[in-house]
């Protein structure tokens, strides 16, 4: 039977300028570091197993400034006394490679990988973003997964950056006729594969800006809120100032996002 295991979560900090889109500020990035410190004094405070950012550190600029703004977000986040998860978002990776953000994260190989705590097994995903045309996962690494849920005899967990579930985005301020910006393309195969394991019991992914819940087949696809979305429409602004707090037990899970945009998710198995 595994452990009870808290876990952090915290995603989309965006470090960089404040940023707009439709003419409307929307991302409260200029307010990263303070927010990313507030997180890691909580973290100190809840002391949960280990935290997991789920990627989009920065604002994309340029090499030199993406270096340095990935670097502070990195340094922070380490100041927190639980081990740091990282996943690769779309941002992070227009100006930095695979061994950038290796020298940051403080481990070698593919930027996906699998890892055990507690009696439970935890893996990585990276999906990659084409700029404007699509999100995708290589086959390289669709049958590494499959390899690695086969040999992982535990119940598994898996993050991710983009989201693998079938939500609509109809209503969100990114995403309206922009889906496959979002979703991964060969989300219906990954979900299979999950499937198929029976070991798989939820999956966790950032870059959607929002908190969403679906269940499919049995599965949890939890969306969790950027940490520097603004909650209001325009100026001044409000950051969400979001992150989660998920507890896994052997039957269940708490899902609780806190900050300024809440939520609660609360999962039997």
């Amino acid at each position: 039977m595994p452990d009870d295991v808290a876990i952090g979560i915290v995603t989309d900090l965006h470090f960089g300028p404040e940023a707009r889109y439709g003419g409307k500020l929307r991302k409260l990035s200029h307010l990263a570091g303070p927010l990313a410190r507030e997180f890691v004094r909580e973290m100190n405070e809840l002391a949960p197993a280990f935290i997991v950012n789920l990627g989009d550190d920065i604002e994309d600029e340029s090499r030199a400034a993406d270096l340095a703004r990935y670097g502070e977000c990195q340094a922070i986040l380490r100041e927190a006394k639980p081990a740091l998860v990282n996943v690769a978002g779309n941002h992070d990776t227009i100006n930095l490679n695979r061994d950038d953000l290796s020298l940051f994260w403080k481990r070698s190989g593919p930027l996906y990988y699998g890892f055990d705590h507690g009696g439970w097994h935890f893996v990585v995903l990276h999906t990659i973003e084409r700029k404007d045309v699509d999100v995708s996962i290589p086959e390289r690494q669709i049958e590494w997964l499959r390899a690695d849920l086969a040999a992982a005899d535990a119940p598994t967990v898996v993050f991710m950056h983009h989201s693998a579930s079938e939500q609509s985005l109809d209503d969100s301020r990114w995403w309206p006729g922009r889906s496959h910006l979002a979703l991964v393309r060969e989300r219906t195969d990954l979900r299979r594969i999950f499937e198929e394991s029976g070991r798989v019991r939820a999956v966790f992914n950032g870059h959607l800006h929002w908190n969403h819940l679906d269940v499919i087949r049995g599965i949890p696809y939890v969306t969790v809120q950027s940490l520097t979305e603004n909650l209001d429409d325009d100026v001044p602004g409000r950051p969400a100032a979001a992150h989660a707090v998920v507890r896994l037990r052997d039957r269940s899970m708490i899902v609780r996002v806190r900050g300024n945009d809440p939520a609660r998710y609360q999962i039997e198995w």
